[in-house]
């Protein structure tokens, strides 16, 4: 396995964690007289750029499809902080109606609503069909995509870029940062 920041061959194992479904792959009331898969929790560590990652063993399109059941939403004490991020950085950028704030992995809009309440023109790009149709619904012009350098060419200058808790998830790291460069 090579590291998927540098390339180089991992050797170095962090943890063994065991084996796990993935996350969020709820099964439906026929899946449950089936098999269940699991997949192996290794951790890694590279001995040249320290990056710590588990081996990609599901393909990020079966995970984030349109069947992904995570909504950011459901968390009241998230939303909460969401909002006071919204307030403070509005006030810190001095956003305004001919701005234009852009989410990378923006789920169900729970963070660009507050901004969109503003008036604020939001983006978000979120590859998830389900998560993506609520934001959609909440007024948030959502791409139903997977944010890769290729697609922020495609995207216009933003006043703020936000990602939370999406490095972790990209199956091309070099890629999704080469695309925050060309973004900015």
């Amino acid at each position: 396995m090579k590291c998927r920041f540098c390339g180089q061959e991992l050797t170095h194992e962090f943890i063994d964690l065991g084996f796990a479904p993935p996350s969020n792959s709820y099964l439906t009331k026929a899946q449950l007289q089936e098999p269940e898969v699991y997949y192996p929790l290794k951790v890694w560590v590279c001995d040249s750029c320290f990056l710590v990652q588990i081996d990609e063993v599901k393909n990020c399109e079966e995970i984030f499809s349109k069947d992904y059941k995570y909504f950011s939403s459901y968390s009241s004490s998230w939303l909460k902080h969401c909002k006071d991020y919204a307030d403070m950085i509005t006030e810190k950028l001095k956003l305004d109606s001919n701005s234009l704030v852009t989410e990378i992995a923006s789920n169900d809009g729970y963070l660009l609503q507050y901004f969109v309440e503003k008036g604020i023109p939001c983006v978000g790009i979120e590859p998830s069909g389900d998560t993506a149709d609520v934001a959609i619904s909440k007024g948030i012009n959502t791409y139903k995509e997977f944010f890769t350098e290729n697609f922020a060419w495609q995207i216009q200058s933003s006043d703020l870029i936000i990602g939370n808790n999406v490095l972790a998830h990209v199956p091309n790291i070099n890629d999704f940062v080469a695309g925050l460069k060309v973004a900015l």
